[in-house]
């Protein structure tokens, strides 16, 4: 008994150091983007968070960003949703090979790769534009690695296979087999997969500084050299946001787990 007790105390202790060493630089952040300054001195005001809208140029970065964050969730679902599928269902034998492919992004540095695009941004800039929205090419093989083991890890959670060769025997095409039958299965994999493709598109910074493009974080960066208490405003925006998002996810997988309590042997 004295052993138990001393480990939840251990852990008690454990939970809020870390808790602490998380939330008060938020708390900081939060109390210096609310701190009036000048003839505002010594006042609580969200004039900081007002400039997040009002700042023509910024206003128009959040915009980019959340709608390149959209765009690159939707196309790294059609890209990699299908063929995880398709991998497990018909070349099992090419499971490894996908993955190695997937998480190889890791492996390299963002300065690297984004001197290794350069080029080819050129003329997809001549083709497409010169938006911020091409960005999504290169950030969908950014999130990538993330992406992909939380979809392998809701995949791996059901039998796929059975569920496959189930709808084949009554009738259903390839595409029903995917969109019908597996994705309702893998919703909260889909769904995590989003979330993080969607934080670290909002944080990123390397690809759209060296490509010069206006994004959120570069429009960010700039004004705090001259306003910043808005850039922190933004940053701390930009948290909530994401951390709502993760906390969405969280309990909407709660909700995932079936309840057994009321079965019957």
């Amino acid at each position: 008994m004295r052993a138990g007790r001393g480990f939840r105390v251990v852990r008690v202790v454990l939970f809020v150091l870390f808790a602490a060493y998380f939330a008060l630089p938020l708390v900081s952040m939060a109390n210096f983007s609310v701190q009036g300054k000048g003839p505002l001195e010594g006042t609580i005001t969200f004039h900081y968070y007002a400039e997040l809208v009002r700042n023509e140029d910024l206003r128009s970065a959040i915009v980019s960003s959340l709608l390149l964050a959209v765009l690159t969730v939707a196309l790294m679902v059609v890209l990699l949703v299908p063929t995880m599928i398709w991998v497990r269902l018909r070349t099992p034998g090419l499971n490894r090979l996908v993955e190695f492919l997937c998480l190889l992004p890791l492996t390299v540095p963002p300065l690297v790769i984004v001197v290794g695009i350069s080029n080819v941004y050129t003329w997809v800039n001549y083709f497409l534009g010169d938006s911020p929205q091409v960005l999504v090419f290169a950030y969908v093989v950014l999130v990538l690695p993330y992406s992909y083991r939380s979809i392998d890890s809701a995949l791996s959670a059901i039998d796929v296979t059975t569920l496959a060769e189930a709808a084949r025997s009554l009738g259903a095409g390839w595409l029903t087999v995917i969109t019908r039958v597996v994705m309702p299965n893998i919703v909260s994999g889909v769904l995590g997969a989003a979330f993080i493709a969607i934080a670290l598109v909002l944080g990123e910074y390397v690809f759209a500084s060296l490509l010069h493009y206006d994004t959120m974080p570069v429009e960010l960066a700039a004004i705090y050299k001259s306003e910043t208490s808005t850039a922190i405003a933004g940053a701390f925006a930009s948290i909530v946001l994401i951390s709502l998002l993760l906390l969405g996810l969280s309990f909407f997988n709660r909700n995932q787990v079936p309840d057994l309590g009321g079965q019957k042997e």
